[in-house]
């Protein structure tokens, strides 16, 4: 697998996003931002907080490696839950998580919280990821194997987000008018 370098996950990350956006904007301007029923019973106000959450994860990590500081996935249940408890979202490089299975404390942590103030958070997080990656060097890049982490854990989202949003507007659209 051909990896790439910070120049090209920006880039990547930047067309990724703007295709996320609009998709968004195309659901908000509909109002239909808090239905259920996109994924299960699942709003797309639920999809954007696990996205956030996700988001927070890396920009995290990225705040480590350009402070020098270490992270080690959490190897143990009890260093899973510590792990949560401090940063208030799972540790989602741990070999202990389910790696697609949705994380219901995350869905709860938002649940009272205005899809307007997600936004806004979201919106906050992803601008730190892309001032972080700005900053780190080529070998910190490199050495933290972030051509595969970034993606992981931002764009792989949008991507899984839009493809259940796609397809519930689809169902919507099908669906007979009384």
């Amino acid at each position: 697998m051909l990896l790439m370098n910070k120049t090209q996950i920006l880039e990547r990350l930047q067309n990724e996003r703007d295709q996320f956006e609009l998709l968004l904007n195309q659901v908000g301007f509909a109002r239909r931002l808090t239905l259920r029923g996109v994924s299960g019973g699942l709003t797309v106000k639920d999809l954007l907080a696990e996205v956030l959450s996700r988001e927070q994860f890396i920009a995290d990590r990225l705040s480590e490696i350009h402070h020098g500081e270490s992270y080690a996935p959490s190897a143990s249940f009890s260093a899973l839950e510590n792990f949560h408890k401090e940063f208030g979202y799972p540790d989602y490089e741990s070999p202990l998580i389910e790696k697609n299975k949705r994380d219901l404390t995350v869905l709860g942590a938002y649940k009272n919280i205005a899809f307007d103030e997600i936004v806004s958070q979201e919106i906050a997080v992803y601008g730190n990821i892309v001032e972080l990656i700005e900053t780190l060097s080529p070998l910190q890049f490199s050495d933290h194997d972030l051509s595969h982490r970034i993606p992981e854990h931002t764009y792989r989202p949008y991507r899984h987000m839009q493809t259940l949003i796609h397809r519930w507007l689809e169902q919507i659209a099908s669906e007979p008018k009384p």
